[in-house]
């Protein structure tokens, strides 16, 4: 993937820097160009990949820049072909593969921090040193009785204030859930809860 995006970046590039160059932009500006539209596409899947491993989707600002840039991107590599279907569908094959298989590269990364983040997660759930095996156990088994939600959501909540550390931040609502296998609601509820201090 990653021989196949630098051939496609470099062409991606000539063909933008030419169209640069075409409209009145000087050397400088004509080879910087370039580099900002492929650069938005990539601090844009660098961003959204931070906030995958967060189990969070991103927010709409990077996926805006995502596919602004990718649409000016191929947009800039037709402009410069022949005015034929073929010529066109040859200039901008560079710029889609340089986007696909960048994408793609990023979507390995995503689900290998997942199965990270799960695992760990795991990992942290048993080897607890401040909540051995027992009394995990004995808090899972108070959740199925009328008194025992609350436990579980204690529970819950230390184990999303394990995840986060000294200086990193709290598991998504929707993380937390997982982990439980809990509703989405029930992971916000436990993550509000737990910031306004009722949880412990």
């Amino acid at each position: 993937m990653l021989v196949l995006a630098g051939i496609a970046a470099v062409v991606s590039f000539r063909h933008m820097r030419e169209l640069a160059v075409a409209h009145g932009e000087d050397e400088l500006a004509a080879a910087l160009i370039p580099l900002a539209v492929d650069g938005t596409i990539v601090a844009a899947s660098m961003a959204l990949l931070r906030a995958s491993r967060q189990g969070d989707r991103g927010g709409v600002l990077p996926w805006v820049l995502l596919i602004v840039s990718s649409l000016a991107s191929i947009g800039a590599n037709v402009a410069v072909a022949e005015p034929t279907v073929i010529a066109r569908l040859i200039a901008g094959w560079p710029s889609l593969a340089l986007i696909g298989a960048y994408e793609m590269l990023m979507c390995q990364i995503r689900q290998s921090a997942n199965r990270t983040t799960h695992f760990h997660g795991q990992t942290a759930w048993h080897q607890d040193e401040d909540a051995p095996l027992e009394r995990i156990q004995g808090q899972q088994a108070d959740s199925r009785s009328g008194d025992g939600e609350r436990a579980l959501q204690r529970v819950a909540w230390q184990w999303a204030r394990d995840m986060a550390g000294e200086d990193g931040p709290f598991p998504t609502g929707h993380v937390i859930a997982r982990e439980f296998e809990r509703s989405p609601r029930w992971g916000r509820l436990v993550k509000k809860a737990g910031l306004a201090g009722e949880l412990g």
